[in-house]
C-alpha cells in the first residue's frame, strides 16, 4: 500500500499527540505507586470503563474476528461472546467487592483473603506466572497481529516488521513509564475514538466494494458460504457440533480464567476497577465495558469479515483478509488514518498490558518479598524498569508466534478449571489458599497431560470440547478435595475479611461472630440485575446484527427486548438506590 507524505504527517502528529499526554501527566505519575498504577483511586466510570474498551480493542482483534468468520462464519465468535455470562458476573456481584477490597492489584487480595505461607507463595508465584509467561503470550499475539500488517502494508519481512513494532513498543513503553496509569486512561480514550472511527469507515468502505449488503448475502448463498451468516452455529456444524458449542455457552464462562474475561473479575479489569472514585463508578465502569465490548463493537469487524470471504475467498491466512481490504479498498485519502488507528488499538493494550504486569512484579513480588521497605521513588523506578523487561520478553515470544486464535485457545485450556474457585472465595468461607493453589497446579497439568500424553488437539472442536470437559471436572475435583482436607483460615483473617468487603451470603459462621457488620444485601436483585445484563448485551448485539443484515423485523424485536432488559436494570438500581450499591 503506497503512503503519501501526507500520511506519514497524519501518523507522526498520533504519536506526537500521544507523547504530549505522557509529559503531561509526567510529574503526578511520579507521586507514588497509588497514582502510577491506580491514578489515585479518583478515576470516574466512564473513563475508566473505555480504558478496558480500548484495552481489549487491540491491533489483533479485527484480524482474528476476521479469520472466525472466514473459516467459520458469524457464529465462530461464540469462542469469545459466551464470556458474556462471566462479564455481567462481574459488573453485578464482584466490581463493588473489588473496589471494597482496598487493594492495588488483584494478586494482592491473596494476602486480605487468606494468611501464613500459602497465602505468601499464592502471591508470589501469580504475580510472576501472570506478569512474565501469561502477560507475555498475550503481548506476543498483539505484536505478532501488528507483525502481520506491517508486512502487509510497507511490504516488508517478519524480521523487519518485529524491529519496526519493537521502536512502537519503545515509545509506548516510554510513555508509560512516565506518565503512569492516568497517561495509559487518556492515551486509551483518544485512541478509542480514532481506532472506532476508523473500523466503521473501513466496514462501509468493504460493504460497497462488494455492492452492498443485499449482494454481499447473495455472493455468500451462491458460493455455498450461507451459513457464514447465522449466528449460532448448526447442530451439525463440523468446526462447532453441539458439543462444543455447549461447552461454550455452559462450562468455558465461569470455568476458565482468560485475560480481559476473568471468572469474576480480574487483571487490567480489576486494576480499572480498583482506580475508580467508588463502587458506583467501579460497577458502572464495569458495566459500560461489557456494553461496549460485546454489543457495540464487533459488526464492523464482523462486516469486513464477511466482505474478505466474498472478495478473497481462498486465502492461506484468513486473518490476513481485514488488511487486504483496507488495502484494496479504503479510500486513499484515508490511509494514514487507518494506520494511525491500527497504531491505536495496538499501543492502548501493549500500554496496558505493560503497566498492569509492572503492577504485578512490583507490588507483588518486589516490594512484597523483595524490598519490603522500599520507598515510593525508588519501587517506581523499578516500576519503569519492569516494564522494560516485559518489553523484550515480549519480543522474543512474538518471533516464535505463529497464530493469533491459537494462542487466545491456549490460554483458555490452560487456565481451564480454575473459575470456579476464584468466584466462590468471595462467597464462601470455607475456600482457603490451598484452594486456589491445587486448582491452578491441577489445571495446568491435566490440560497438558491431555495434550501431550494423550495427543487432545485443541484445534480439533469435538477434541477441544472434551479437553475442557476432563480438566474442569478433574480440577475442580481436585480443588474441593482439598480445601475439605485442609483446615479453614483462622478465623481473625476470615472476619477481618468479611468486615472489609461484606460479602451478601455465604459467610453465615463468620457473620455469626461479627453481628455490628452489615452485609451488603441484594443477591437476588443482583441474580435479576445479572440475568437482564445478558438480555441486554445478547438483544442489543444480535438485534443491531440483524439490522445490519436488513432483516429489520428480526433485529427491532431483539433491540426492544434489550432495552426492555436495560430498562428494569436501571428500575431495579433505582429502586434500591445507589446507597445501596455504594455502601
Amino acid at each position: 500500500m503506497q503512503l503519501t507524505a501526507l500520511d506519514w504527517a497524519v501518523v507522526a502528529l498520533y504519536f506526537l499527540f500521544n507523547i504530549a499526554i505522557g509529559f503531561y501527566y509526567k510529574a503526578r505519575a511520579g507521586k507514588s505507586t497509588s497514582e502510577f498504577f491506580l491514578s489515585g483511586r479518583n478515576v470516574p466510570w466512564w473513563l475508566a470503563g473505555t480504558s478496558m474498551v480500548a484495552t481489549t480493542f487491540a491491533a489483533d482483534t479485527p484480524l482474528a474476528v476476521t479469520g472466525m468468520v472466514a473459516r467459520n462464519g458469524i457464529a465462530g465468535n461464540w469462542l469469545w461472546w459466551n464470556f458474556v455470562f462471566s462479564g455481567m458476573l462481574t459488573v453485578f456481584f464482584f466490581a463493588r467487592l473489588w473496589r471494597r477490597s482496598g487493594v492495588m492489584t488483584d494478586i494482592e487480595f491473596a494476602e486480605i483473603r487468606y494468611s501464613g505461607r500459602p497465602a505468601a507463595f499464592l502471591r508470589g508465584f501469580r504475580a510472576l506466572y501472570l506478569a512474565i509467561p501469561i502477560n507475555c503470550i498475550v503481548l506476543g499475539w498483539v505484536n505478532l497481529a501488528m507483525v502481520k500488517i506491517l508486512t502487509l502494508i510497507l511490504g516488508v519481512d517478519k524480521l523487519t516488521a518485529l524491529a519496526i513494532v519493537m521502536g512502537m513498543i519503545a515509545l509506548t513503553s516510554f510513555i508509560s513509564t512516565i506518565a503512569g496509569l492516568w497517561g495509559v486512561l487518556v492515551t486509551d480514550l483518544f485512541q478509542f475514538v480514532v481506532k472506532m472511527g476508523m473500523v466503521i469507515v473501513l466496514a462501509a468502505a468493504a460493504v460497497h466494494a462488494v455492492g452492498g449488503v443485499g449482494a454481499m448475502k447473495s455472493s455468500l448463498e451462491a458460493s455455498g458460504k450461507g451459513w457464514t451468516l447465522d449466528f449460532t452455529p448448526s447442530l451439525d456444524s463440523p468446526w462447532m457440533p453441539a458439543l462444543t458449542f455447549f461447552v461454550y455457552i455452559a462450562v468455558v464462562w465461569w470455568s476458565t480464567w482468560y485475560p480481559g474475561a476473568e471468572p469474576g473479575g480480574g487483571g487490567y479489569v480489576a486494576q480499572r476497577m480498583f482506580c475508580a472514585r467508588d463502587e458506583r463508578h467501579s460497577l458502572l465502569a464495569t458495566l459500560w465495558f461489557n456494553v461496549a465490548h460485546y454489543a457495540v463493537r464487533p459488526w464492523p469487524w464482523i462486516l469486513v469479515g464477511l466482505a474478505s470471504v466474498v472478495l478473497y475467498p481462498d486465502l492461506a491466512d484468513p486473518e490476513t483478509g481485514y488488511i487486504l481490504v483496507m488495502i484494496g479498498h479504503l479510500p486513499p485519502s484515508l490511509r494514514g488514518l487507518m494506520v494511525a488507528a491500527f497504531a491505536a488499538a495496538y499501543m492502548s493494550t501493549i500500554a496496558t498490558q505493560l503497566n498492569w504486569g509492572a503492577s504485578y512484579l512490583v507490588n507483588d513480588f518486589y516490594r512484597r518479598f523483595l524490598r519490603p521497605g522500599a520507598g515510593e521513588r525508588e519501587s517506581v523506578r523499578v516500576s519503569k524498569a519492569a516494564t522494560v523487561l516485559l518489553t523484550v520478553i515480549s519480543a522474543v515470544v512474538t518471533f516464535h508466534m505463529e497464530s493469533i486464535t491459537g494462542a487466545w485457545k491456549l490460554l483458555i485450556a490452560t487456565g481451564a478449571g480454575t473459575g470456579g474457585v476464584l468466584l466462590l472465595r468471595w462467597y464462601w468461607w470455607r475456600i482457603n489458599a490451598w484452594s486456589e493453589v491445587s486448582s491452578m497446579v491441577s489445571a495446568f497439568a491435566v490440560s497438558v497431560a491431555l495434550q501431550t500424553a494423550f495427543n487432545f488437539d485443541s484445534a480439533r472442536p469435538e477434541e477441544f470440547a472434551w479437553l475442557m470437559l476432563i480438566t474442569v471436572g478433574i480440577t475442580t475435583a481436585v480443588w474441593l478435595a482439598v480445601t475439605f482436607l485442609t483446615p479453614p483460615e483462622r478465623p481473625e483473617v476470615l472476619a477481618g475479611f468479611y468486615r472489609r468487603t461484606r460479602p451478601s451470603f455465604g459467610w453465615g459462621p463468620v457473620a455469626r461472630s461479627a453481628p455490628d457488620v452489615r452485609p451488603a444485601g441484594g443477591a437476588l436483585s443482583d441474580l435479576l440485575d445479572w440475568a437482564c445484563g445478558c438480555v441486554l448485551i445478547y438483544g442489543t448485539l444480535f438485534g443491531t446484527g440483524k439490522l445490519l443484515l436488513q432483516e429489520y423485523a428480526a433485529g427491532s424485536a431483539m433491540l426492544a427486548v434489550g432495552l426492555a432488559a436495560a430498562g428494569v436494570i436501571y428500575w431495579d438500581l433505582s429502586r434500591r438506590g445507589w446507597r445501596t450499591v455504594v455502601d
